[in-house]
C-alpha cells in the first residue's frame, strides 16, 4: 500500500464520525467498507450502498 495516496483518500477530524477514519469527502467510515468486506459484500455493492465512495478510494486503501 502507498501510504501517502492512502492518505489522500482518507480524512480524520474530532468533530467528524467522533474522529473515525473515513473516506474523504464523506461521512462513511472505512471501517464499514472492512465489515462489509468480511460479511460477504462485494465492492460493487458497497459502492450502490454508499455512493459518495469512489471506487479509486477503494482499490487505493485495498493496494
Amino acid at each position: 500500500m502507498e501510504n501517502a495516496n492512502s492518505l489522500n483518500m482518507l480524512e480524520r477530524a474530532p468533530d467528524k464520525v467522533s474522529g473515525a477514519w473515513v473516506f474523504k469527502g464523506t461521512r462513511v467510515p472505512v471501517a464499514a467498507l472492512f465489515e462489509n468486506l468480511k460479511d460477504g459484500a462485494s465492492i460493487d455493492q458497497f459502492l450502490e450502498w454508499f455512493p459518495g465512495v469512489k471506487r479509486e478510494q477503494i482499490e487505493t486503501l485495498l493496494e
